[in-house]
């Protein structure tokens, strides 16, 4: 054991009461507290006096026992002389290994995920006059836009004769039906969505695409619902898709004609 120098002071720590009351008391470093244990000592009497500590003078007289206040060994000499249980209160994992027992498993639900959804029989249609409504009505606005030959006229304005384009050049009938039919469509593809989407349940389709995604548009249903089709019926369910393409195409090819027109009407009408 290392005697400790005559001056060092004694460290803060629980020793044993010197009003030898047999319980533990707290030694701040300074001087005793008040604060004690019940936790019953283990100190030998009668060795050399302890200079400079708590044990310089009383009936205990000696320095605290080697490794702690509580004795010998990692976990001292007193109450606490014997180490815990080998691992945690849960240790073993079964009851009995450690002070509690075993600790239950911990449950993680993780990722719920649906139930794939099952195949349905080849004879089960997988098309329906809804679902073609969806697709093929913008051909209503295509045929329209065909019928709108704007003829772009200018206008001289005021005495210094600005050259003007006259709005009601472009704003004709024509116009106006493009505009109105493109909300109708709209509207009317919600509602046969909404139809296509309940004839497919009807037909064993578990979880269609919900009709509620043709509010963004006639073309996100329509490829949503070839989708999931195509998983429940392999093969099957895309003709949509390919028809809904070729009509887009159609509408970008006649737009960028009759926007070409326009831009020749006016050029045509600007004064050279």
């Amino acid at each position: 054991m290392t005697v400790p120098p005559q001056n060092a002071p004694t460290p803060p720590g629980w020793y044993p009461d010197p009003a030898g009351s047999g319980q533990l008391r707290w030694w701040d470093g300074t001087a005793w507290t008040g604060n004690a244990s019940g936790a019953p000592t283990s100190g030998q009497q009668g060795a050399a006096p302890h200079p400079g500590g708590p044990y310089a003078a009383g009936p205990y007289g000696s320095p605290p026992p080697a490794g702690g206040p509580y004795g010998s060994g990692p976990y001292g000499g007193g109450p606490y002389s014997s180490p815990p249980p080998a691992g945690r209160p849960y240790a073993g994992g079964q009851p009995g290994a450690g002070q509690f027992g075993a600790m239950p498993p911990a449950q993680y639900p993780g990722v719920v995920r649906p139930a794939p959804r099952p195949q349905i029989s080849a004879s089960t249609p997988v098309y329906n006059p809804f679902i073609w409504l969806v697709t093929l009505l913008p051909l209503i606005t295509v045929i329209i836009l065909l019928a709108w030959n704007p003829v772009v006229h200018v206008r001289y304005v005021g005495t210094r004769r600005v050259p003007t384009l006259d709005p009601t050049s472009l704003f004709s009938v024509p116009y106006f039906l493009l505009v109105a039919s493109g909300w109708v469509i709209y509207g009317i593809s919600v509602f046969f969505a909404y139809l296509d989407s309940q004839k497919l349940q009807r037909d064993g389709v578990v979880r269609p695409f919900h009709w509620a995604w043709a509010f963004l548009g006639a073309g996100v249903y329509v490829v949503g619902r070839s989708v999931i089709v195509n998983k429940v019926a392999p093969q099957r369910g895309l003709g949509p898709v390919w028809a809904f393409i070729a009509v887009t195409a159609l509408a970008l090819i006649v737009g960028a004609i009759k926007f070409g027109m326009v831009l020749s009407s006016i050029a045509a009408s600007l004064p050279t």
